[in-house]
């Protein structure tokens, strides 16, 4: 069984403290705050500099996304010699309290010899068979946008 590793430090309040968190063995850190997320999302939250959980589950969803419809798209014997995907996590307040209710995908893949039908069945399928979708079957909504393209 594999385990992946990320780890957090905070120090302070939520509304003035900060923190640094790191993605593996420091292979990426950043700080955040409690402005970095919740910045234009909770009263008295101005927007601030660093990143947030939010930022990092939409990274680990578009990554996890591409590499399922790689192979999606591999099996069905189309190659793609470019996937890009971008994910959008909205958070919001939801019974005064903040919540993600929705994630947008859009994804562009070059995959030759493969009709828009069949690029959107597959987009589709590795949309639910990602670990990262899955992983996040509570969120209400989960929309995907595919667009094949040369």
């Amino acid at each position: 069984m594999a385990t992946r590793n990320g780890s957090a430090r905070w120090a302070g309040d939520l509304k003035t403290g900060s923190g640094e968190l790191t993605v593996g063995d420091r292979a990426w850190t950043s700080a955040y705050s409690g402005r970095s997320r919740f910045g234009g999302v909770l009263p008295g939250f101005e927007p601030g500099e660093g990143t947030n959980p939010e930022e990092l589950l939409a990274a680990a969803h578009a990554a996890c996304f591409s590499m399922a419809l790689s192979l999606a798209l591999s099996d069905a014997g189309h190659s793609p010699s470019s996937i890009r995907t971008t994910a959008r996590v909205h958070l919001r307040i939801v019974g005064g309290a903040p919540a993600i209710q929705q994630i947008d995908l859009e994804t562009e893949a070059v995959a030759p010899g493969l009709d828009p039908e069949q690029f959107q069945d597959l987009a589709g399928q590795a949309k639910t068979s990602c670990i990262i979708s899955r992983a996040l079957a509570a969120v209400e909504q989960i929309n995907l946008t595919a667009r094949l393209t040369s």
